[in-house]
């Protein structure tokens, strides 16, 4: 019982890390290296500085949507991560964690929505300006997609999880 508790704890700290890191970087859409967008600014690198110079991303419906999405997952992971700690040491012996399960259910439902949202519209996410063609997802989007069997399984797991002494 031990291992599974430290496994599905090590297990939802790091898709949590996973989730922020996918929500904040600057890597969904890449182009050849030297030009990205995430879900906040687009950057590209400046060669005669050899620093990154960003800008704000046009807002659209579409891009406003996975955002609301991706920090609303980091929201519900971060509230079933603390959940999980406050039933751990006040919940009597045998109960469930239900909650903290569910919580992991719809943060896990929020990320797919995001990445399916973002890989389904990203012509109208990205810049007019660019072509698509050249570019292609980056790690962020990856980490996205990979959060949502991980947060499924965590959440699975936490609903079948019964506390014992």
């Amino acid at each position: 019982m031990a291992y599974l508790l430290m496994f599905v704890t090590l297990l939802h700290l790091i898709t949590l890390a996973m989730l922020f890191i996918a929500t904040m970087e600057k890597s969904w859409w890449v182009w050849d290296g030297m030009e990205n967008s995430d879900l906040w600014y687009n950057c590209r690198f400046d060669n005669s500085t050899e620093t990154w110079l960003c800008s704000t991303t046009k807002e659209t419906d579409w891009l406003q949507a996975v955002q609301v999405l991706m920090v609303l997952s980091v929201v519900f992971s971060s509230v079933s991560f603390l959940v999980f700690l406050g039933q751990l040491f006040t919940m009597s012996k045998g109960g469930l964690f239900y909650f903290t399960g569910l919580c992991q259910v719809f943060a896990a439902l929020t990320a797919f929505s995001a990445a399916l949202i973002y890989t389904l519209h990203n012509k109208e996410i990205l810049p007019d300006s660019k072509q698509l063609t050249p570019g292609h997802f980056g790690y962020c989007f990856i980490l996205a997609w990979l959060c949502v069997p991980l947060l499924l399984c965590s959440g699975i797991i936490y609903i079948h999880l019964r506390k014992k002494e």
